[in-house]
């Protein structure tokens, strides 16, 4: 069955709706309509054609979030070619990396990464070519290019990055049919996206998460896309929300309390119906927060980059503070232990997750893709409980997870609870060893002000005994200046393990 996924997302908006808006760049308020995101598709197509690339071959893509990134994205995927957008934020040596493994034949960069990711490209084995994002050809009209690839709907598509939490990236495969059902089963059914709406992502395109939220599900709803190609800093996201007015905001834990302590106005949330995180879990105490001072709810959901989105998310309405919600519509959920047995309501269990986006493997890397997926399911690695009524709440990572005095002790469970100090602006849980070579609990905080250090320690250890079965509460409290994250926001909970980072 043919399925390019560039005629649904591309080509049938643009003949619908020709001179709808599809994207606003939030910097200078340039806009992009149906019609034109077409013509950049089909120029950046014809400029890959031109420079030799054939179906199959990978282009890694590092470029800002703009519209030069979506048409480069869409452009290779006419051509039956595959995008691997990586991160923006990585360093020369990474990029190196990225491209070997990768095998890319090209490399687009926008020029604010010149000297990263622009110099790893240099005297590369299987790279043929590099550009900017800006060297489209756009004398090569739509005359210049033939009708997209003839793809089946399960051809591989695009990759991504894994993030690198645990150790260096694995690029994930994902199909077309992939774009569509994220888009159909999350995006419409969950927060009915439609043409009515305009969304804003914290999330950068680079990643599974933003890719959806600013790429393919507007394209694929009517939607329009506000891009944001600087740093998702609060004054700089409250200044385009209350201009630009989006609906749906996309956003992750990090920046949600970066905005709770910052003093942009109350108002910024006043357009948005409906607030998303994902990337890690959202402590309950700055959902709960956010919604007093800016009145929005927001829906927490699991996602991972071998899922492409949101498999378990809250529902509009009904969100639960601490939860992640139920399973998306085509998903299929599973929490077993150990030996593979599913687990009771109530008992935790490592998360096992079924449907149709689930990546076809990681590339090159066949032993690590046969412990990932088991059958149709895919082992997130998360360790998930399932409540009474169906919801399920996040424990952490599998790997994160601690053994105190014989009894599972769940990070997220102690970093919620260290966060309802208003002293606190960050914090991360981890195993640290006592004197006795026993693990305990131990707190790596960021402080909302820099004189709240003063009797910190005392401070945090007496309310997570306050609050918490005593076992639970953290040992140890280092005071951080920032935690070690991914680009995309998630802690590099590895680090903090590492003896050298320590005290």
């Amino acid at each position: 069955m043919l399925g390019n996924a560039v005629s649904r997302f591309v080509i049938e908006p643009s003949e619908s709706e020709p001179s709808a808006l599809a994207i606003i760049h939030a910097e200078d308020g340039t806009e992009i309509s149906r019609l034109e995101l077409l013509d950049g598709v089909k120029s950046a197509a014809a400029t890959l054609l031109a420079k030799g690339v054939v179906p199959e071959q990978r282009i890694m893509i590092c470029c800002a979030d703009s519209s030069q990134f979506l048409y480069w994205f869409w452009g290779a995927i006419w051509i039956g070619a595959i995008p691997v957008p990586v991160s923006t934020m990585l360093t020369e040596a990474d990029y190196r990396f990225l491209l070997e493994d990768s095998r890319s034949v090209g490399l687009i960069y926008s020029a604010e990464f010149s000297e990263s990711a622009g110099l790893a490209g240099e005297e590369q084995f299987f790279l043929k070519w590099k550009c900017l994002d800006t060297d489209i050809e756009q004398l090569l009209t739509a005359a210049s290019v033939a009708s997209p690839y003839p793809t089946s709907e399960t051809d591989d598509a695009f990759w991504l990055y894994t993030s690198g939490t645990t150790g260096f990236p694995k690029g994930v495969i994902h199909r077309h049919i992939d774009l569509g059902f994220c888009t159909d089963n999350y995006a419409v059914s969950v927060l009915g996206m439609n043409s009515g709406d305009s969304v804003y992502s914290v999330a950068k395109l680079f990643f599974a998460y933003g890719l959806g939220n600013t790429g393919y599900f507007p394209s694929g709803t009517g939607a329009t896309a506000i891009l944001n190609s600087g740093r998702p800093i609060p004054e700089d996201i409250s200044r385009h929300l209350l201009r630009y007015r989006p609906t749906i905001y996309f956003g992750v834990p990090t920046s949600y309390a970066q905005l709770l302590a910052s003093e942009i106005p109350d108002s910024t949330f006043e357009s948005v119906r409906v607030a998303i995180s994902a990337g890690e879990s959202l402590p309950g105490d700055i959902h709960r927060r956010f919604q007093e001072r800016f009145g929005i709810e927001i829906l927490d959901g699991l996602g991972t980059t071998e899922l492409a989105h949101i498999a378990i998310s809250n529902l509009p309405g009904t969100s639960v503070a601490g939860s992640s919600g139920y399973p998306v519509d085509g998903y299929e959920v599973s929490l077993r232990d150990q030996d593979g047995v599913e687990v009771p309501d109530g008992e935790p269990g490592a998360l096992y997750v079924a449907g149709e986006s689930v990546m076809v493997g990681y590339w090159n890397r066949t032993a690590r893709t046969r412990e990932t997926l088991q059958g149709k399911f895919l082992a997130t690695g998360d360790s998930y409980v399932r409540n009474l009524d169906g919801s399920y709440t996040s424990l952490g990572r599998s790997d994160d997870m601690l053994k105190v005095g014989g009894i599972w002790v769940s990070p997220n469970e102690v970093e919620a609870c260290v966060l309802e100090l208003e002293d606190v602006l960050q914090v991360a849980v981890v195993g640290a060893l006592d004197a006795d070579g026993l693990t305990k609990p131990k707190a790596f905080i960021v402080l909302a002000r820099s004189e709240a250090g003063d009797g910190i320690e005392a401070l945090v250890q007496n309310h997570v005994k306050s609050r918490l079965a005593s076992y639970k509460y953290p040992r140890w409290v280092q005071v951080v200046d920032e935690l070690p994250q991914t680009a995309t926001g998630k802690v590099k909970r590895y680090i903090l393990r590492n003896d050298d980072y320590q005290n």
